[in-house]
């Protein structure tokens, strides 16, 4: 007991250690907690030699890693998610399964006989990693484009399938029917028990502690034990439990609050999770390097092949496939949980779970930089695609009688970029001059908007407005008013400044009105060429004081119910 406890304070010192190191050098603090485990442990330095503290630690932090998993998981948003990514998730996962069975066979590894080597290699590269995609897709602030919602979309439903696969995990070794039938049997008996407490007993137990956080913290560990024990008597396991425990409570009134209290509690354990992971990895052989090696670079190709592809024959266009399909391009934190249960079933070599391992760290970093330069590289691959014939959406854009001809057609309203705002301005003038729509010519790269704005007979044309050929085809030199209302933290490869210089330099006496959400940017933008800059904040700020004197005057009914008239009637395409 007292070598467990030592070992846990090795354990979080050098996670901790390592942990500063990266965060310095901007590496994704997995990659540290890795790097710290096997520095400490056995094939390391050697001070945490204890199998049986290794495994305690291990499964102690996947208990908890998998529980998290399971709150974070919003059934509704599943259910609500539509065709694309649905469709898009499907044929990643299985075309991702079926190339990576296949391939890794050619390999040599085994896939039956007491050997699933390939099947978890198969399934572990199928999955990719929600804590470093969230993570860089929050930074670049990308969670609410639509790339971005695929991306999330597909990972939510990867994590769905990865506990089908840990449902039938038990059983691979007599996979008849029948076994298959009565593993999926008992999980529905699993999940069954853990909604119907979730929903009928845990929410009057939970309102009356809801007051006391000590209480909420304590419920929610006992709800993950207890969960996890009935799974463990249903011959299943205790980490499929606690996931399925996770995703009960992501539906409870409280998961928000119980969230929020088991955070901490969380970051604690899934690093001594990661940690455990690194001590278990040997030194590496050669063998072991190239086949990480090639597990990394499968993983890349596969990856782009299975999203791009369901995305593109959806007519996504090429940037909104190919953007999820580079986010997605890594190996998942849940894969390694997958082949540490191999492991422990003993369906897996130690080499086969070591150079996967190596392979995530080598993808975590390598997509890290890859995500960050997104849409550089995109744009580098779009135009080398469309060479070997792939179609984008701006295909026959600019011939005659086509709907979005370009500048032979041109409008004199240009709306450069297309987001919230300008949803709303194109409500605004459809309910107060609808005649004026005809005057309008909308540009950019978002599918679902190009299609919405086509089916309602809006002149719109699909493309890059940081592009300067986009902004002549769009017949920016022929307009008279240009709008951008984008805001620079939203916009890809250019700014508002940048745009106004390009714009100015294309048309000298067309009336310019740009965006700044920063103070400091307007002089900047005015400099640059803009005849009007909006500043949405003082526009909320105003909107706000409103509300502000209509409650304080006892009218705040009636400010809310002038609002929902407004709503009502409104006709966005962005929601």
């Amino acid at each position: 007991m007292h070598d467990l406890i030592r070992d846990i304070t090795l354990c979080i010192l050098f996670a901790w250690g390592i942990g500063l190191i990266a965060h310095v050098t901007r590496q994704p603090l997995i990659l540290a907690y890795l790097i710290a485990g096997f520095i400490i442990g056995p094939f390391g330095i050697g001070w945490v030699k204890s199998d049986e503290s290794i495994s305690t630690i291990s499964e102690l932090g996947l208990i908890f890693m998998l529980f998290m998993i399971g709150l974070e998981i919003d059934l509704k948003k599943i259910i609500r998610a539509g065709k694309v990514i649905l469709f898009a998730a499907g044929g990643q996962l299985i075309a991702g399964c079926v190339l990576g069975a296949a391939f890794f066979m050619a390999l040599g590894l085994k896939l039956g006989g007491g050997g699933f080597d390939a099947l978890y290699l198969s399934v572990a590269c199928a999955l990719s990693s929600t804590v470093v995609i969230v993570k860089v897709l929050y930074e670049k602030r990308e969670l609410d484009t639509l790339p971005g919602r695929i991306t999330l979309g597909i990972l939510v439903l990867q994590d769905i399938f990865a506990i089908l696969f840990l449902a039938v995990q038990p059983s691979l070794a007599d996979l008849q029917v029948s076994v298959v039938a009565l593993s999926i049997a008992r999980v529905g008996v699993l999940v069954a028990t853990a909604l119907i407490l979730s929903r009928y007993v845990l929410p009057a137990l939970f309102h009356q502690i809801a007051r006391r956080p000590e209480l909420v913290l304590l419920g929610a560990l006992a709800w993950c034990f207890l969960i996890g024990e009935i799974a463990e008597r249903l011959h299943l396991s205790r980490e499929m439990g606690s996931l399925v425990a996770g995703v009960s409570l992501s539906t409870f009134p409280y998961a928000l609050d119980v969230t929020a209290k088991v955070t901490t509690l969380r970051d604690f354990f899934i690093t001594l999770f990661f940690v455990a992971v690194g001590m278990t990895i040997p030194i590496p052989n050669g063998a072991t390097i190239g086949l990480a090696l090639i597990i990394a670079v499968f993983t890349v190709i596969s990856r782009m092949l299975t999203t791009f592809t369901p995305l593109y024959l959806m007519k996504q266009g090429l940037r909104a496939s190919l953007l999820p399909a580079l986010n997605l391009a890594q190996i998942s934190e849940f894969s390694l949980v997958v082949l540490q249960t191999g492991i422990a079933a003993g369906h897996i070599t130690t080499q086969t779970s070591s150079a996967a391992s190596f392979a995530f760290v080598i993808l975590a970093v390598l997509s890290t930089f890859a995500m960050m330069r997104s849409d550089q590289i995109t744009r580098l691959l779009i135009g080398p695609m469309k060479r070997i014939g792939l179609r984008d959406l701006d295909h026959g854009q600019g011939r005659e009688g086509d709907h979005a001809e370009g500048h032979g057609d041109a409008r004199r309203i240009v709306i450069l970029g297309f987001f919230r705002t300008a949803s709303a301005l194109l409500a605004e003038i459809e309910r107060q001059n609808a005649s004026l729509l005809d005057q309008i010519s909308v540009v950019d790269f978002n599918p679902n908007v190009f299609r919405t704005l086509v089916g309602r007979g809006q002149h719109v044309i699909y493309g890059d407005i940081s592009n300067v050929d986009t902004l002549v085809h769009a017949g920016v030199g022929k307009a008279e008013i240009i709008i951008l209302s984008v805001p620079d933290s939203l916009l890809k490869g250019a700014n508002n400044e940048k745009l106004v210089r390009h714009v100015r330099s294309i048309n000298p006496n067309a009336k310019i009105i740009s965006t700044a959400d920063v103070l400091g940017d307007v002089s900047d933008i005015y400099a640059a060429g803009a005849d009007y800059v909006t500043v949405p904040r003082l526009s909320d700020a105003h909107a706000l004081y409103e509300v502000i004197e209509a409650a304080d005057q006892g009218l705040l009914d009636a400010k809310r119910a002038e609002m929902d008239a407004q709503l009502a009637e409104r006709r966005e395409v962005l929601p």
